[in-house]
């Protein structure tokens, strides 16, 4: 195996595992109704930030000088993870747990490209596009079956559109933090450094609303137990997990592969919550697989590797 099919492997594996523990967080959530979705948003990305940056302290202490030429790259990623967790729980509280996964992760490959085009001239590949429209069709069709389960119920239509809107925030803002921790790796800083001061510094602005809404949290042992899970086990190791994924594969890329997250959300909801899946939405994660198949099958390596030209596929 090539050294460059074995990085792409490791950033793969590394990205997909995380997925799948992000993808446990919408589930965990419902174990603590009493607990609102900013005070779940803000002690899982708050707590897990800072704790991602007391791990990483020996790096960032050698990094230092490095992160502070960066520091408008620094804020711009931590304002970044200050907003996604607000805007993804409250997705999910307003428009469900599989609308609100779906469209916050689903979009945030689109969002991803963007920000890649616009601010690294990196140019979509026939691949890459593939893989995207793969998953986003599935995740699409995972959003439409949800939608019309909803429509049989008593939801609020003003909801779920709201909900769908703090979802495209949420891959937007889920988008721009990745792009940010890539480019900080790109600049030559330690992953660690780089994932462990833009998501420190997010969960320092994270601090407030958690004071302000947390209060939950502390009333049962139940509550305290999935604010402990959120932080510990899909926050801070997924994104430890990420991090190690953005050292060997773009952030555009590493998004698309996140697609996962839905699909484990909703056979979770399926097999955990009793919640019934209709075949368009087992299409929906089909393509969903398929996605992942597209952008995680490597190409043999060229004998001899030409200049190349940035691109938003390294497969």
């Amino acid at each position: 195996m090539s050294p460059f099919t074995s990085h792409h492997l490791t950033g793969t594996v590394c990205v997909l595992l995380a997925s799948l523990l992000w993808g446990t967080t919408g589930t965990a959530a419902t174990f603590a109704p009493e607990v609102g979705p900013l005070a779940i948003g803000a002690v899982a990305m708050g707590a897990g930030g800072l704790l991602q940056a007391l791990a990483a302290a020996p790096s960032i202490r050698r990094e230092s000088e490095n992160l502070r030429a960066q520091s408008g790259i620094v804020l711009l990623g931590a304002l970044a993870v200050a907003a996604y967790p607000l805007a993804f729980y409250s997705s999910m509280h307003l428009a469900g747990v599989a609308t609100g996964t779906v469209v916050s992760i689903g979009s945030a490959p689109l969002a991803s490209a963007l920000i890649e085009r616009t601010a690294d001239g990196h140019r979509l590949t026939p691949r890459w596009m593939a893989g995207a429209a793969l998953g986003l069709t599935g995740t699409a069709l995972l959003c439409a079956a949800k939608a019309t389960d909803a429509s049989k119920g008593t939801e609020s239509a003003t909801g779920t559109v709201l909900g769908v809107c703090l979802g495209l925030i949420a891959g937007g803002t889920y988008a721009l933090y990745s792009w940010t921790a890539h480019r900080l790796i790109n600049k030559g800083i330690a992953s660690p450094a780089a994932m462990g001061t833009i998501f420190g510094t997010g969960g320092v602005l994270l601090l407030p609303i958690l004071l302000t809404t947390g209060a939950p949290l502390l009333t049962s042992w139940p509550n305290a137990a999935v604010g402990a899970y959120m932080a510990l086990i899909p926050m801070f190791l997924g994104y430890v997990l990420f991090g190690r994924g953005l050292t060997h594969i773009p952030a555009s890329t590493a998004t698309t592969l996140s697609l996962l997250e839905p699909a484990v959300a909703a056979l979770l909801a399926v097999l955990l919550l009793n919640e019934h899946l209709p075949t368009l939405a087992w299409t929906g994660i089909a393509l969903v697989v398929a996605c992942l198949a597209t952008l995680t099958t490597t190409n043999p390596a060229p004998q001899q590797t030409p200049t190349p030209t940035p691109t938003l596929d390294t497969l």
